[in-house]
């Protein structure tokens, strides 16, 4: 004799192991910018201004 699979338990498992495994993601994606937002990246002190209306001038 063969036993059936209940498919709604099975299904209730699979759900609820994706939405752990969604929590999982997305909390390690939070870590992420956490961990990157305590990182000095390199950034210019002052403001570039580069005068560029010789360059237009040429264009024309």
């Amino acid at each position: 004799m063969q036993f059936n699979y209940n498919s709604r338990l099975s299904s209730k498992v699979s759900t609820k192991r994706k939405i752990i495994i969604f929590f999982l993601y997305v909390f390690a994606f939070l870590l992420i910018l956490f961990l990157l937002s305590k990182f000095n990246f390199p950034a210019p002190n002052q403001e570039i201004k580069k005068n560029i209306t010789n360059e237009i001038i040429k264009l024309k």
